[in-house]
């Protein structure tokens, strides 16, 4: 992952916070949440997962660090809608719903996912065959020769 991902990370992971933490908190947060990226690409490379262009460690895990983050450090003292300061500043209760919310939207991201892909994959399938793969899908999806 180069500078300008990490950069792409950082904001995924800034959006979720921004107006309600510190400066200093927002590095943080674009930093953690950089760094987390980063280790879940190097494990995707060595593993069969198959996210060529690491959209989940990118964009998924950035807005989960994100959240949780916010949790963690958004505070009155920037945005006076904020009811209940964040973890960093002793209260729990901002983090727990954070914790909730993001437990609830992953459940429903998951579920919700699997219906549609179980339903597409019965119109058209999802994968191709081996051979397919191996002559590449250029060739044996499109007809395309160089």
């Amino acid at each position: 992952m180069g500078t300008c991902i990490g950069a792409v990370v950082g904001l995924v992971a800034i959006t979720p916070a921004a107006g309600f933490v510190t400066v200093p908190h927002s590095l943080i947060i674009g930093a953690v949440a950089a760094l987390i990226s980063r280790m879940v690409v190097d494990w995707r490379t060595k593993s069969r997962v198959d996210d060529t262009l690491d959209v989940f460690p990118c964009h998924g895990l950035g807005g989960m660090v994100g959240m949780l983050l916010t949790g963690i450090f958004a505070t009155k003292a920037i945005n006076g809608a904020v009811e209940h300061d964040g973890l960093f500043f002793g209260e729990t209760t901002l983090f727990f719903a954070h914790v909730i919310g993001l437990v609830g939207a992953t459940l429903f991201t998951l579920i919700l996912a699997f219906v549609l892909l179980k339903l597409t994959d019965l119109i058209s399938p999802l994968r191709v065959s081996e051979e397919e793969e191996e002559i590449g899908l250029d060739l044996s999806q499109h007809n395309e020769k160089l």
